[in-house]
């Protein structure tokens, strides 16, 4: 299997691109802000064909480019319901102060194609098989994708594109519309600590990271698996 992305020069967000192999179709994950040119060197250096675009939620610095990126290819983006209206009016996840950084209502539309997810759902995409977990908390429609891990760098059982609900060291904000702490908490208990320890976390920002980690050092994790110490900040990582 071939994984491979880039950090985008704005806000750091991960675009990855997935694959079974080089010269084989791929889905693109999260392609963000400015994203293009460096998209298209990543797709011509494995001989990549996109196949769809997977968006693990709705906020701007994840969704940016998905419709020209969907356009040039005539393929489906997918995207959990909690978030869809977000591709068409970004402004509605995002506070006041960043709508102004943006300029006010930001002028975008949702690709011409749109398939929704749902929790527990199996995708057969590229000829990955790739499970949605909805998993709320940073965004009402933030979603987890999980598939085999076989073949991968890491040669992992199990990879996880965890987006913004968990980061190496932290988890995604929750004080941004359609965000809730105590749904993230639940997030956490119900659909990462459940995961196996040498799951490959692939998140939304920063580095790499497995469950195992997390579990040992991550603060928030900490706290729901009731395992005590001071209680953490609110975290800020995430748009």
């Amino acid at each position: 299997m071939l994984v491979a992305g880039f950090p985008a020069d704005a806000f750091g967000t991960n675009c990855y691109v997935v694959a079974t192999a080089p010269g084989e179709q791929c889905v693109v994950v999260d392609p963000g802000i400015g994203v293009i040119d460096r998209l298209d060197a990543l797709l011509a250096e494995h001989r990549l064909h996109p196949a769809a675009v997977l968006l693990t939620h709705g906020h701007l610095d994840h969704t940016f480019s998905v419709t020209p990126v969907c356009g040039a290819r005539g393929i489906t983006a997918y995207v959990h319901p909690g978030d869809r209206e977000m591709l068409a009016d970004p402004a509605k996840g995002l506070s006041v102060d960043l709508t102004q950084m943006f300029g006010g209502r930001l002028p975008y539309a949702e690709p011409e194609d749109v398939a929704e997810l749902a929790d527990g759902m199996t995708l057969t995409l590229a000829g990955l098989e790739i499970t949605v977990d909805h998993a709320p908390g940073h965004t009402g429609g933030s979603v987890l994708f999980r598939l085999p891990g076989a073949g991968s760098p890491w040669e992992a059982d199990q990879v996880c594109l965890s987006g913004d609900v968990l980061f190496a060291g932290s988890i995604g904000r929750t004080d941004l519309p359609g965000g809730s702490m105590p749904t993230m908490l639940t997030s956490l208990r119900d659909k990462i600590l459940p995961l196996a320890d040498d799951t490959v976390v692939l998140p939304g920002h920063g580095p790499a990271t497995t469950i195992g980690r997390e579990r040992a050092t991550n603060p928030y994790l900490a706290e729901v698996a009731g395992m005590g110490g001071a209680r953490p900040a609110a975290p800020t990582r995430g748009l």
